[in-house]
């Protein structure tokens, strides 16, 4: 993993004084104010975050969107630890927000960031947060325009926590909701379940197993955009987080009063992942991911769907994964590898806590 050269950077004094944070970096003084120059603004820098006022104000208009939407999300990141095999806690802020943004049909524009430091964390570490923030943000092609930074004392925080705020623009004619699943659709799932939770596992508790689990921290957005122009009527999106893919399905099932069956043999599960949940006793569809999604078509769009998911670079292990149907409103069952089938029901709690 590579070096952060504070020398690098053009920090005046007293910033290149203090190679850790302190309190005062967050109290809105001189200090604060180097780091959001120094060390923020490069990073991040576009015309919207230059102003440094209260709020980022932006012209809609500019954006050619007459009649479109506003998505706005916000999600908290407090993952142990901060850097993982295939990601870190600045490139899951950003991918995490986008592809809440995403799931409901929206295009990703604009990210707020606030960041909770701990007293004593070492600025290289923060450098190599922020540009990881920084390079994730280019690549889901949004911008980050407003944010806040605050120090906690030594002791009372894990180094550094980031909340993030969304905001997109749902194009007009589409309507995705977990409420919108209908008997008679489809579910697929765009890869491999259960990698990020495995992968957070592995680094936290020591554990080796027979090959490297990385996370599968991505945004999603590019993925939703090829699935959204193979099948303008999609129902409903989600990004199987924490709970899984479980614990999602449970909630759309809920929320739309309908039955979906999944078909155990045709989710596809990293063999890695396979055995590192048989070893600890998990079941890989309760396991958090941050780079898949689920989605539920009609059926007589599933398979231009699929054949979308396929042919992106974050679909290319896409499946048909289960069907929606009119029993048992509310539930989640699952046949099984024997043709038993079986309830799968919410968990009580996160079997992996600290996982985003």
């Amino acid at each position: 993993m590579a070096t952060i050269d504070l020398g690098s950077w053009s920090c005046p004094l007293p910033l290149r004084d203090h190679p850790n944070i302190i309190l005062g970096h967050g109290g809105g003084g001189k200090l604060s104010g180097e780091l959001v120059k120094h060390l923020f603004l490069p990073a991040f820098q576009n015309d919207a975050l230059a102003g440094l006022g209260d709020a980022a104000v932006i012209d809609l208009a500019e954006q050619g969107q007459a009649g479109a939407r506003l998505a706005i999300s916000t999600d908290s990141f407090v993952v142990k630890p901060l850097f993982f095999p295939g990601g870190d806690i600045g490139e899951l802020a950003v991918n995490g927000t986008v592809n809440d943004l995403s799931m409901s049909g929206a295009r990703p524009l604009y990210l707020t960031a606030g960041f909770i430091l701990e007293e004593g964390l070492p600025l290289d570490v923060l450098g190599r947060i922020v540009e990881s923030m920084a390079a994730a943000a280019r690549e889901a092609g949004v911008a980050l325009v407003a944010g806040d930074t605050k120090v906690v004392e030594k002791g009372h925080g894990d180094g550094v926590y980031i909340n993030t705020s969304g905001v997109g623009i749902v194009p007009p004619g589409v309507e995705i909701g977990p409420q919108r699943a209908a008997p008679g659709d489809v579910v697929l799932v765009s890869g491999t379940v259960g990698d990020h939770g495995m992968a957070i596992m592995s680094v936290r508790e020591g554990l080796a197993f027979e090959t490297d689990i990385r996370s599968d921290t991505a945004a999603l957005n590019g993925l939703v955009a090829a699935i959204l122009e193979a099948c303008p009527k999609v129902h409903t999106l989600r990004d199987p987080t924490r709970g899984g893919v479980a614990s999602a399905l449970n909630e759309i099932a809920q929320a739309a009063g309908v039955g979906i069956v999944l078909d155990e043999q045709r989710i596809p599960v990293n063999p890695a992942v396979r055995s590192a949940c048989e070893m600890l006793g998990m079941d890989p569809i309760y396991v958090a991911n941050e780079g898949k999604l689920l989605a539920i078509v009609p059926e007589e769009w599933s398979e231009a769907v699929l054949r979308a998911m396929q042919a992106h670079p974050l679909g290319k292990q896409a499946a048909v994964i289960g069907q929606v149907t009119g029993e048992h409103p509310g539930m989640l069952v699952a046949r099984t590898g024997i043709g038993g089938t079986r309830v799968v029901s919410m968990q009580i709690g996160e079997q992996l806590p600290r996982i985003c």
